[in-house]
């Protein structure tokens, strides 16, 4: 029954919306792939951690260049031209990255990375405003949890298909062809993203929505955006280096950690479509309790690289915490993307969406740097887990802390969404 009201309730998302998050999905298909095994297949060629840190670091900042400037460019505009042209361009870009890769050419990698990083914040900053504007306002939680959940169904197609392929013909399926097989996928987003179609809600210049940028409330972004801060920091050490960690630690080739990585996309995804019944049942406050479970997962997987030493029963701890963790903390987003943006209100919003993937890209750059220069003094990876843990010990708090001044407002009746303006 619960499944039957659950499917109805995504079956009424405006199917424009649907389209879009459908092209969405592709480009993250492309993303998981790079995500799943680029650095494998770099380790591979020769390329050491440090290296393979600095050069993944330079896509995120280009995603911090870019954001906020996006953000204030696509206000009052429409969303799905620029949306249809990184569609286009990401999976071009994408086969560039994987020659230049093979080929060694380094600083055709760096370019490529950054235009990469580019592209995809502009497809991810998107998303978020057209389905607030697009999207029946009575469909908001279940069509930005379908949002989310493209990332976990994305890792599970790939990972998925890229262990099938690998174990059907590993002569022909080589990690650079798997990269390039799933870049080609991707290319159905250019159709998707037409199907959007012409028409979309964009908002009138009006004087909530046409500001300068005195007359944003930087107060509440920022209080806003600082839990962010904390989790994108702490995931930046860790999160685009679990394949290394798994494959240095443990010797888990690509294949095998696709695979891993698509297992546990699929509690991913489920957690991500049920997080609007959750938030339902329990409030916002669920937001914490998960992310606080997440923490101890990464705690437990982090000691993982000592105990590797003196027992081999070490990597089904290791595959347990992180088959766990990936859940907990991804049930909180898509309640986590709503709150702030009720939170905030909507004159903030595009600035809001902006300004969060350029703290995500920052902190991704800054992380990866520091990671790089950790792995360059040869620190443990274990020690790496433990520094991302209390940086979302932070984060945690921070939220509890949002979601208190939330409840604050909410009872004062200051939100928009309370005031019937959503």
């Amino acid at each position: 029954m619960w499944l039957t009201n659950l499917f109805n309730a995504y079956k009424k998302i405006n199917p424009k919306v649907l389209y879009f998050i459908g092209a969405a999905f592709c480009m993250q298909c492309i993303n998981a792939s790079f995500f799943l095994i680029l650095n494998i297949f770099m380790a591979k060629i020769g390329y050491g951690d440090p290296f393979i840190a600095d050069a993944i670091s330079y896509r995120f900042l280009a995603s911090l260049l870019i954001a906020v400037p996006f953000g204030f460019f696509i206000k009052g505009k429409r969303l799905r031209p620029i949306f249809q042209w990184a569609t286009v361009l990401l999976p071009l870009v994408s086969f560039v990255m994987v020659y230049a890769v093979e080929g060694q050419v380094v600083w055709l990698i760096y370019s490529a990375m950054m235009v990469w990083g580019i592209l995809f914040s502009v497809t991810q900053i998107s998303i978020l405003p057209f389905i607030l504007r697009n999207a029946e306002s009575d469909t908001h939680s279940e069509a930005i949890a379908l949002h989310f959940a493209s990332w976990g169904s994305s890792i599970i197609c790939v990972g998925a298909g890229m262990a099938f392929l690998s174990w059907a013909a590993p002569d022909f399926f080589t990690d650079k062809r798997l990269l390039q097989f799933f870049s080609l996928f991707g290319t159905i987003g250019i159709w998707l993203a037409y199907k959007v179609g012409k028409k979309e809600v964009v908002q009138r210049k009006t004087k909530d929505n046409n500001i300068g940028f005195y007359e944003y409330d930087w107060r509440l972004i920022a209080k806003a955006v600082f839990p962010v801060l904390m989790i994108a920091t702490g995931a930046g050490l860790t999160v685009p280096f679990f394949n290394l960690f798994f494959f240095n630690v443990f010797g888990l080739d690509s294949a095998q950690y696709s695979l891993l990585g698509s297992i546990t996309s699929v509690s991913v995804l489920a957690v991500s479509l049920l997080a609007p019944k959750v938030k339902q049942r329990f409030g916002y406050e669920a937001i914490t309790t998960t992310q606080s479970f997440g923490v101890l997962m990464l705690i437990l997987l982090g000691s993982t690289d000592f105990l590797s030493e003196y027992t081999i029963y070490a990597i089904y701890l290791a595959i347990a915490c992180y088959v766990l963790r990936q859940p907990c903390m991804s049930l909180a987003n898509p309640m986590i993307s709503e709150m702030v943006m009720y939170y905030v209100g909507k004159k903030n919003q595009e600035m809001l969406s902006a300004i969060i993937s350029s703290v995500w890209a920052g902190s991704l750059f800054f992380s990866s740097q520091i990671f790089r220069a950790l792995r360059a003094y040869e620190f443990r990876y274990g020690l790496i887990l433990y520094i991302t843990a209390i940086l979302y010990v932070f984060g945690v708090i921070s939220y509890y802390l949002l979601i208190l001044d939330y409840r604050k407002k909410e009872k004062l009746q200051l939100l928009d969404h309370v005031k019937g303006e959503h």
